[in-house]
C-alpha cells in the first residue's frame, strides 16, 4: 500500500518507518525541511519526501491523492500555553480537509489518554484534535497512550536524569500521581498491527502497560534497575511554576517542555480495559521490562531516535535548519583556525565524535561553566549531549549546538548555536587539500553583542586553539 506518515522525523515516526518498509510498503513522508529529512532516510528505498506543512493548507497540495492508510502524529508539546492548542487544531484541519479529497480509507491517531474529569490543556488539546480528524469519508482509528518508555523519549529521559543525578530529592507533590507506562516496542505493535485492519475502523482504544505505577514508584524501580539507592521526599508547597523550574535544572528538558509537562502530569493517566491487546495480539511488558530494553539500545548504540533531535528541546531554530547553511560573511567576527592535517581519517573520527560524553578537546571546564551560564539564563547548557556517540545528522542537538550539515564524505560539518547569545554564531570544521580549517563564526546583535565578543575572546584564543590541535593529533 502507500501510506502516509505525518511526524515522519519525529520520535514515534522514525521507528514506525523502517517496520512499515520491511513490510513491503511505499512511505510517503510530508516533512517542512526536505533537506533534514533526507539525512534520515537517505539510505531507505521506498520513501517519497513532500515539503509540506499542515500549518499552511495550500503546501499540501504537493501530497499525492493515492493515499490508502495515514498516521497522523502530529504534537506541539514545545509551543507556548497561548498557542500550541489553535496551531494542533489548524494541523488537524488542515489534514482533514486533504484526506477528504483523497482515497484514503483509515487514519490511524496516536493521542494521549484523556480519561480523567480535569485534562490539563495538552491532554484536552489532544482530545479536540480527535474530534477535528473524524471523518464520513475514512475511517479513524485513536490510540490513546500515557507514559511512553524508551531510548530517547522525553518521559525516559527526564526519569534517567533525576534518578542518575540525584540520590535524594525532595520532590513535588505530583509524584503521587498515577500512570500506565508503555514500551515505546509496544506502541509502535499497536500502531504497526491496526493497519488496514477493518475491525478497528471508527473506534478509540487506550493502549497502556500491565501496571499502574505513581511517578515516584517509576523513579524508584528506574533506580532499582540501575542498582541506585534512591530516597523521595514528596512536598505540597511546589507550585507548577516551581515544579517546572526543579524540573529545568534537574534534567535536560526546556522550560517550556518541562512547564508542560508539569502540568500533564497532574493528571492521572488510567487507561479503559478493552480487547484491543487481544484483538491485535499484543501483549505490553511491564515498565522494569521497558526501562532494561531501554538500556541494551544505549549500550548498543542503537538509538533510533530522541525528543532532544527535535526543535521542542530548543526552540531558537524553527523548522528550517537550512536556511542557516550559509553562514554570513559581513557584520560578523570570525575566529579562524587551519592546520595541515596529520591524518585524515582520525581527524574526522575525532570530529564526529565531538561534544556529548566526548568533549570538545579542550577547556573542558570552561565549557561546563559556558553551559552553565546558558542554563541559569534558561537555554539548553550542555545537558543535551548527542544521541549517538560518533553518528551526526542535519537537525541533531548537539549539547547547546544543532547540526545544520554534517557530510563526512566531503569533510564537513557545521553547527549552529542554540544557547542564550546576544547575537547569532555558527561553529564550521572542515577538512579538504590536505589542511583542516576551523571556524567559530559570530553575528552581533547590536553594542550588546559587540562586547560579548570582546569579553569571550581570551578564552576562544584558548580553546579554539586547543581543540584544533587536539582534533589534529
Amino acid at each position: 500500500m502507500k501510506i502516509l506518515v505525518t511526524g515522519a522525523t519525529g520520535y514515534i515516526g522514525k521507528r514506525l518507518i523502517p517496520l512499515l518498509i520491511n513490510d513491503g510498503h511505499t512511505i510517503v513522508c510530508p516533512v517542512r525541511d526536505k533537506k533534514r529529512a533526507q539525512n534520515y532516510y537517505k539510505n531507505q528505498k521506498n520513501i517519497e519526501l513532500i515539503e509540506a506543512d499542515f500549518l499552511n493548507g495550500h503546501t499540501l497540495e504537493a501530497i499525492p491523492k493515492d493515499i490508502d492508510i495515514a498516521y497522523y502524529l502530529i504534537h506541539s508539546m514545545s509551543n507556548s500555553a497561548k498557542e500550541f492548542h489553535t496551531l494542533e487544531e489548524k494541523c488537524a484541519f488542515n489534514f482533514k480537509r486533504f484526506a477528504e479529497k483523497s482515497k484514503l480509507q483509515q487514519v490511524i491517531y496516536l493521542s494521549g489518554i484523556t480519561n480523567d474529569t480535569n485534562l490539563s490543556k495538552h491532554l484536552l488539546s489532544r482530545k479536540n484534535v480527535e474530534n477535528a480528524l473524524a471523518s464520513d469519508t475514512y475511517a479513524l482509528t485513536t490510540f490513546k497512550a500515557g507514559i511512553i518508555v524508551g531510548s530517547g523519549s522525553s518521559s525516559f529521559e527526564i526519569i534517567r536524569d533525576i534518578v542518575e543525578k540525584l540520590p535524594a530529592m525532595i520532590a513535588p507533590k505530583w509524584l503521587n500521581t498515577k500512570t500506565q507506562p508503555l514500551a515505546i516496542r509496544d506502541v509502535l505493535s499497536f500502531l504497526h498491527k491496526a493497519l488496514n485492519k477493518k475491525e478497528l475502523f471508527n473506534t478509540s482504544h487506550d493502549i497502556f502497560g500491565p501496571e499502574v505505577l505513581t511517578y515516584k514508584e517509576m523513579l524508584l524501580q528506574f533506580a532499582e534497575v540501575r542498582k541506585l539507592k534512591r530516597y523521595i521526599l514528596t512536598v505540597p508547597v511546589m507550585t507548577p511554576k516551581l515544579s517546572s523550574y526543579w524540573l529545568y535544572f534537574v534534567t535536560s528538558t526546556s522550560y517550556k517542555l518541562a512547564s508542560s509537562l508539569v502540568n500533564s502530569m497532574g493528571v492521572e493517566v488510567i487507561g479503559k480495559k478493552s480487547n484491543i491487546n487481544n484483538l491485535l495480539n499484543v501483549k505490553p511488558m511491564s515498565y522494569k521490562e521497558a526501562v532494561k530494553l531501554a538500556f541494551k539500545k544505549i549500550e548498543q548504540n542503537s538509538i533510533i531516535s530522541s525528543w532532544k533531535d527535535s526543535y521542542v528541546s530548543s526552540g531558537k531554530l524553527k523548522n528550517f535548519v537550512h536556511e542557516f547553511i550559509n553562514v554570513p560573511e559581513y557584520g560578523c567576527f570570525k575566529d579562524f583556525k587551519k592546520r595541515k592535517v596529520k591524518n585524515k581519517k582520525r581527524a574526522l573520527d575525532r570530529i564526529w565524535a565531538i561534544g556529548g560524553e566526548t568533549g570538545w578537546y579542550y577547556g573542558t571546564f570552561l565549557w561546563k561553566i559556558r553551559g552553565f551560564i546558558d542554563q541559569l539564563f534558561g537555554g539548553a547548557g550542555l545537558r543535551r549531549g548527542r544521541r549517538h556517540p560518533t553518528e551526526l545528522n542535519a537537525g541533531d542537538a548537539l549539547d547547546f549546538w544543532r547540526v545544520i550539515y554534517a557530510d563526512k564524505e566531503k569533510g564537513k560539518l557545521l553547527l549552529y548555536a542554540e544557547m542564550i547569545l546576544p547575537g547569532e554564531a555558527w561553529l564550521e570544521f572542515k577538512i579538504e587539500d590536505g589542511h583542516i580549517y576551523q571556524t567559530a563564526t559570530f553575528r552581533p546583535h547590536g553594542l550588546a553583542g559587540r562586547l560579548y565578543w570582546y569579553s569571550v575572546m581570551p578564552f576562544h584564543w584558548f580553546v579554539f586553539n586547543g581543540m584544533i590541535q587536539n582534533i589534529n593529533k
